[in-house]
């Protein structure tokens, strides 16, 4: 049962869960939410097992908790089951997206349908639970088509370099060609995954911006324990450089002395130093076979010098005047 009543708009959002007891032999649970400045509150009674035993569930009843909960501005008493909402709760929406479908329609989250157009995103910092899902996306997409491209658009600061590794030797183990694109930054781990898709198919839009730079972090405890987080930490800067060598090109000593400190790149240099192989617009238009790169500025041409240039030009009167027209 789902009951709608309206309020004033209320200061915060928490959700409270009530458990009473009824003559039937499973618990009834009360579910009161509402959203933040929102002028409704949703009101719905479902089965839940709380192990608790407060008498029938009457309309006095809810009457009385609405009225408890408006006036302690929604929050919960200690006799209530209260879930505060995580950070990640307050995320901005995922778009839905509404096919029309010949039994109906149905929804996908954006995502979900980029998905099937074999579309990842790999966006924010890089940890377990990013490396997860972009495992389990390619391995799915592997699944349906072991030759059909992937194209993965990369906008990520970095983040766990054991995380970006795992994704990184998912990317290598499948078989399918990889497209990569820098959208916003590729950044530490990022400039990575960038450069590792399949070569010829690493792509940047022209504001992007790519930083590459040698790992970091830090330890603590006794002598021997930061002497072997040390010895780690040394291991993963030589097997990130070979990396970077592999699918750059550069040569081994270029590449550490570059990442000694944080390097930024516009996609143009990017492309020089071999992390990207083009720099888009747009993708191919209508009747075109290629899309639009951004071109590499051609060199200043030089100015000549008055002296040269007085010593060029020839001597007055040879020329015909513009208006001049020869006899017959």
């Amino acid at each position: 049962m789902l009951v709608d009543f309206s309020c004033a708009p209320l200061p915060s959002s928490a959700v409270i869960f009530e458990a009473v007891n009824t003559n039937s032999s499973h618990d009834r649970g009360i579910l009161l939410s509402h959203f933040r400045n929102s002028s409704t509150l949703k009101l719905e009674l479902f089965p839940v097992k709380l192990g608790s035993n407060k008498g029938d569930c009457t309309l006095q009843d809810i009457t009385m908790l609405i009225r408890r909960v408006l006036q302690c501005g929604v929050t919960a008493l200690k006799s209530h089951r209260t879930i505060h909402h995580s950070a990640q709760w307050r995320s901005p929406l995922v778009p839905i997206v509404v096919e029309q479908t010949g039994r109906g329609e149905r929804a996908y989250d954006i995502y979900s349908r980029l998905l099937r157009e074999r579309i990842i995103c790999v966006m924010g910092p890089i940890d377990d639970s990013v490396a997860s899902l972009v495992i389990a996306q390619l391995l799915f997409l592997q699944s349906e088509s072991n030759n059909k491209p992937i194209h993965m658009y990369i906008n990520s600061p970095g983040g766990v370099v054991t995380a970006g590794l795992a994704i990184y030797d998912t990317m290598q183990y499948i078989l399918n060609p990889i497209s990569t694109w820098c959208v916003g930054q590729a950044a530490s781990m990022g400039s990575l995954l960038l450069a590792s898709g399949t070569a010829g198919m690493r792509h940047s839009l022209p504001n992007a911006r790519i930083m590459v730079h040698q790992p970091s972090g830090g330890a603590r405890g006794q002598a021997t324990d930061i002497a072997i987080q040390a010895e780690e930490i040394m291991k993963l800067k030589k097997q990130i450089n070979q990396l970077y060598a592999k699918h750059t090109g550069q040569l081994l000593t270029h590449i550490e002395s570059v990442m000694e400190r944080d390097r930024y790149m516009s996609p143009i240099e990017a492309q020089d130093f071999g992390i990207i192989d083009r720099v888009l617009v747009h993708p191919p238009q209508a009747g075109q076979d290629d899309p639009e790169l951004v071109q590499k500025e051609p060199p200043t041409a030089i100015c000549p010098s008055p002296a040269s240039a007085t010593e060029q030009s020839p001597p007055p009167g040879t020329n015909p005047p513009s208006s001049y027209k020869p006899e017959p």
